[in-house]
């Protein structure tokens, strides 16, 4: 059965993953405004949590300042908060957009799926690292960028980075070096996770 935006009958927790600069937050947004349907970024939650506007410039290093592994869990853990509160006022599908590269932080979202009667569902973006630099430059020069991602976090990722495994079933992954037009028409034709 394809994969098709959600209906009340099926209650799902969209995730869309990656590395930095992997097109993620452009396709959740996308996503989430073509499914008229809850939206929330770590790197807005994150700010917000740390008391800062959410384009306030952030540099910190891997693990430090607002990116401890800390503040990381608490983000994350307000993200399925909000999207719990959604799944009980009515919702039928929730967008939470972030790296989530670790296995833990997927299961922990599998995990609160399972509690609100919703299906899981990861979509794991991915480019090259050329196209990864381009979109550095180009949000490099945007004051108002909202994510502090940069080339030596990619770097950090590339090492650290968990990918979904072959197990992982409720993932799929999408290359998005193509127009946001395709991807969403793309994914609205998948094969995938339907209730």
């Amino acid at each position: 059965m394809p994969l098709r935006e959600p209906t009340a009958a099926v209650k799902t927790l969209a995730v869309f993953m990656g590395m930095t600069a992997s097109g993620k937050s452009t396709l959740a947004m996308a996503w989430a405004k073509r499914c008229q349907a809850a939206y929330y970024n770590t790197d807005r939650v994150r700010k917000e949590l740390a008391g800062l506007q959410a384009s306030d410039r952030r540099p910190d290093g891997v693990g430090q300042g607002i990116y401890s592994s800390a503040l990381t869990a608490q983000t994350y853990q307000a993200m399925l908060d909000r999207a719990a509160e959604d799944f009980a006022h009515g919702a039928s599908l929730v967008v939470l957009d972030g790296s989530y590269g670790k296995r833990a932080d997927r299961d922990r979202v599998r995990e609160a799926a399972a509690k609100h009667g919703a299906q899981s569902l990861f979509v794991f973006c991915v480019c090259s690292a050329e196209e990864v630099k381009r979109r550095l430059a180009v949000r490099a020069a945007d004051t108002d960028a909202v994510s502090d991602g940069r080339w030596e976090i990619y770097l950090h990722q590339l090492q650290s980075f968990e990918a979904p495994s072959t197990g992982e079933t409720d993932c799929i992954r999408l290359d998005t070096e193509q127009s946001v037009a395709a991807m969403l028409e793309w994914l609205a034709a998948q094969p995938f996770m339907q209730g």
